[in-house]
């Protein structure tokens, strides 16, 4: 809201109010008129609440604090009505904002202050007879209305918030996907060259030039050039398809460790210092970088001394390589082998992680890269409410409660019923906050929570005869009955999650019986259980509102009371039940319709990112893993001269494929279909708006499969992890040589029928199976020998 719309509200309150008071009084010529004392108190107090209205929502609390001072001050030389609009309706709006812009804890401490504020103090002033008791309950139930109002509001915010901020996300990686993955693979193919090539033609050149000293060498080099050749070719295979799952990987202490071992084998010099790192994209920077500044010693500083440090701290992770200069007569074999892009691939690498590197000489004639990146605070977390804060505000409360009890700060005293009898207003207080408890559980243990409203709604009765309460008969069941139905209209609407136990999913992500919802779980019942709530619900008031009207007496039949107080009950508890129905309706809708835009968005990332990645993939094949083929073959054949010359062509076939992978993009009217190596692409888009996804394929899949079960697989995966949802979701594929196995865990939208009907169709087509278990469980079978006509169809 702007701030016309703040002070529309306030506005519109003093008019209510001056209707009320004055104006109602000198309509009626009531005696005693107001006087111009009075009417200034008023206006002071009315220009008060207005201004702190007005403001409520850059400081809420403080404007409610104001609000509630300036009226109980009022309260003293004025008469009662000329407070009513303002004390009540006034501190709701501010109360409303207090819940709706701040968190729980402060929403329910000011509810609670002012509830037991406004008894204590009316105690003090008037006793606590019927009426008055009665209308401090009412006043309470009106504070705790509007304060689950305004929760509920801040709750729905929060929820569109969320979902516009993974709409965000979505949109963004969709444009930036295909970016990433030319970025990634130009990086990783540049990674692989600069290290294994590299180290191929500065080990061949050692042996060729100590050939006569050392003729043993050439055997190691020859050696090594086979194992760096092949594992070259597998390398290059990871970079055309990635693995999907982020499990199964070494420890990035380890990988580095390991980094390092490889260079001393080339007679490097170094020595490393490195702690434990947590996986992702700081390990991932912090080996890259390091990786790139040990291969650029080896190329022109062959026998230098190299310190390698990699500190992870609280703030920051610093990674430092070192290099002497090297020693004299050192040879660089390598020089001249890079493509000028190490420098900017470092910097790339920095950036994506968070973080910032330089590189240059140091004073001794060496060279240094130091990069900075983010440390274990680096993450944004939202804001913990420090403790000291919550005492205060504890403290502050508290003296707002007490207030009334001090006789100095009492504005007016009247003497009160010197009656040993607690009055009915007092039970009724009691019964209401105790509901109000219930309802605050309604969230964590909604069955506690209904069998403490329907529990305490049987008592209110009782209270009616032990206070001698002679009010409205009704009127306390109705109170306990809008408790209740407030609770049956705001019930949260949840898929039940699997428990923990016989059928909870495993470490290793094997799907295992899931254990259904039972009678001993304390989650929100499903849609019989609600209807079940709700028949409960209007039996027990209706038996409440019954005994109360017998109770006082009447001159109607029993079945008359009877049907009027179930109907009476029965139309509550059908509204309540429909306006939960109508706010799932519509919260469904709009989960719908974020789901098919987020589906959307998805599947046009992952084909355009795919499409590049086929693109550099058909150019690796035919350039550099052809040369590469040559070079193993040569060193083979034991050709040391030939096998150098092979390892300077497939480097040079790499630097031409890395200076064509940013020309020109396909067009997209001809984009080939994803298939299962394209899993790493959609669980990449999938992280990117926030979900945790785990996709894992065992040893037991064909690395090659039947193009039908192949894209069938992929297009299932998608329509699985793209159905909605933001529980943590686990893919697993598995085959046992006749069938490929996909079980999907933590996906409870896939089981509705629009996504179960789109996997039916791809299922049945090829012979498979498809079954939907409890707790967000799908399983899917496809036969690993497919039709001829169903491979031309899906061709």
């Amino acid at each position: 809201m702007n701030r016309t719309d703040d002070r529309l509200f306030p506005v519109l309150l003093i008019c209510v109010q001056a209707v009320v008071w004055p104006g109602a009084s000198l309509v009626r010529g009531a005696v005693p008129a107001p006087t111009p004392a009075s009417l200034l108190v008023a206006a002071l107090v009315a220009a008060v609440v207005t201004a702190a209205l007005a403001l409520r929502r850059t400081r809420p609390v403080a404007a409610l604090v104001v609000v509630a001072a300036a009226c109980m001050l009022g309260t003293g030389p004025l008469p009662a009505e000329a407070m009513a609009v303002l004390g009540t309706a006034g501190v709701a709006l501010a109360l409303f904002t207090v819940a709706s812009e701040r968190d729980a804890f402060t929403a329910v401490l000011c509810v609670v202050a002012l509830a037991v504020h406004q008894l204590l103090l009316g105690n003090r002033l008037h006793g606590l007879d019927d009426r008055d008791g009665l209308d401090l309950v009412l006043t309470a139930v009106l504070y705790a209305a509007v304060c689950g109002a305004g929760l509920l509001v801040r709750r729905t915010r929060r929820a569109r918030r969320n979902a516009e901020r993974r709409l965000q996300r979505a949109e963004s990686e969709r444009h930036r996907l295909p970016a990433v993955e030319r970025r990634r693979m130009e990086r990783e193919l540049h990674d692989v060259s600069a290290h294994h090539l590299t180290a191929v033609v500065v080990t061949a050149g050692a042996a060729l030039g100590l050939r006569d000293r050392r003729p043993e060498l050439a055997d190691q080099a020859l050696e090594f050039a086979v194992g760096t050749g092949r594992e070259v070719t597998r390398a290059l295979g990871a970079v055309r398809a990635p693995a999907p799952s982020r499990g199964d990987v070494p420890p990035p202490e380890e990988r580095l460790l390991d980094l390092v071992a490889g260079f001393r084998h080339l007679d490097q010099q170094v020595d490393c210092e490195i702690d434990s790192l947590p996986d992702g994209a700081v390990a991932e920077a912090a080996y890259g970088i390091v990786r790139e500044a040990l291969t650029n010693v080896a190329r022109y500083a062959p026998g230098a001394h190299t310190r390698v440090l990699c500190r992870y701290g609280d703030t920051r992770t610093d990674v430092v390589v070192t290099s002497t200069p090297p020693p004299a007569g050192a040879v660089a074999h390598g020089a001249g082998l890079g493509g000028g892009r190490g420098q900017g691939f470092l910097r790339s690498r920095a950036r994506e992680a968070g973080g910032t590197v330089h590189s240059g000489p140091t004073a001794e004639g060496g060279w240094e890269v130091r990069a900075e990146l983010p440390g274990r605070t680096a993450t944004a977390v939202e804001p913990s409410v420090p403790r000291a804060y919550r005492v205060a505000q504890v403290v502050v409360a508290a003296g707002l409660v007490l207030q009334p009890l001090l006789p100095a700060l009492a504005v007016r005293a009247e003497d009160t019923s010197s009656a040993s009898q607690v009055s009915a207003g007092a039970f009724f207080a009691l019964l209401a906050a105790g509901q109000a408890v219930a309802l605050l559980w309604l969230r964590k243990a909604p069955r506690t929570a209904y069998g403490m409203l329907l529990g305490l709604a049987l008592l209110w009765p009782v209270a009616m005869e032990a206070g001698n309460y002679s009010g409205p008969v009704l009127l306390p069941p109705a109170l306990s009955l809008f408790a209740t139905c407030a609770a049956l209209a705001m019930e949260p609407t949840r898929t039940a999650t699997p428990r923990k136990g016989r059928g909870a999913v495993s470490k290793d992500g094997f799907a295992e019986r899931v254990v259904p919802h039972g009678p001993g779980s304390d989650q929100p019942p499903p849609a019989d259980g609600h209807v079940t709530t709700v028949l409960l619900t209007v039996l027990v008031h209706a038996a409440t509102a019954t005994i109360a009207v017998l109770d006082r007496g009447t001159a109607a039949p029993l079945w008359m009371v009877i049907a009027a107080t179930t109907v009476g009950a029965a139309l509550a508890g059908t509204a309540a039940h429909l306006t939960r129905h109508l706010r799932t309706r519509r919260r469904q809708a709009d989960l719908r319709a974020h789901d098919e835009r987020l589906a959307t968005w998805t599947e046009e990332a992952v084909r355009d990112a795919w499409t590049e990645r086929r693109r550099i993939a058909a150019g690796l094949e035919t350039t550099v893993l052809a040369r590469t083929a040559d070079m193993v073959t040569e060193a083979e054949a034991g050709r040391l001269d030939a096998t150098a010359s092979r390892a300077r062509e497939a480097l040079a076939a790499m630097r031409t494929l890395l200076d064509t992978v940013r020309e020109g993009e396909t067009g997209h009217e001809l984009r080939p279909q994803p298939t299962l190596q394209a899993l790493d692409l959609l669980a990449h888009q999938l992280r990117a708006t926030g979900r945790d996804i785990e996709i894992r394929l065992t040893d037991r899949v064909p690395e090659r499969l039947p193009t039908a079960v192949d894209l069938a697989a992929y297009h299932a995966a998608e329509t699985v992890l793209t159905a909605g949802g933001e529980e943590p979701a686990m893919l697993e594929f598995d085959s046992d040589g006749a069938m490929l196995t996909l079980t999907a865990t933590g996906v409870p939208r896939a089981a509705d029928s629009a996504v179960r009907q789109r996997l039916t169709t791809r299922v049945v087509t090829l012979g498979g199976t498809l079954t939907t278990g409890p707790q967000g469980t799908v399983s899917l079978r496809l036969p690993l020998a497919v039709a001829p006509d169903n491979e031309e169809r899906h061709q």
